[in-house]
């Protein structure tokens, strides 16, 4: 139940921090602490960054699709 309440949670916000401990190859908890620490410290403003990233990953995702036919463009 627990993994299962983790994974529905990432999915739902875009899994940015996920992303980014997985390509740092440090955990993602570390990752989310310190976005948490520093959005305390700055007043809020890595959440500008948050959602560029998750709007740059949604892109990346879906210009990465696997096109079967020409068509298909």
């Amino acid at each position: 139940m627990a993994s299962w309440f983790k994974y529905a949670l990432e999915k739902s916000l875009f899994g940015v921090c996920t992303h980014l401990g997985e390509s740092m190859s440090i955990s993602a908890r570390s990752v989310r602490m310190s976005f948490i620490y520093a959005s305390f410290f700055t007043l809020g403003s890595p959440i500008i960054f948050y959602l560029i990233a998750a709007f740059w990953m949604n892109i990346k995702k879906y210009s990465q699709e696997r096109r079967t036919r020409i068509w298909d463009l």
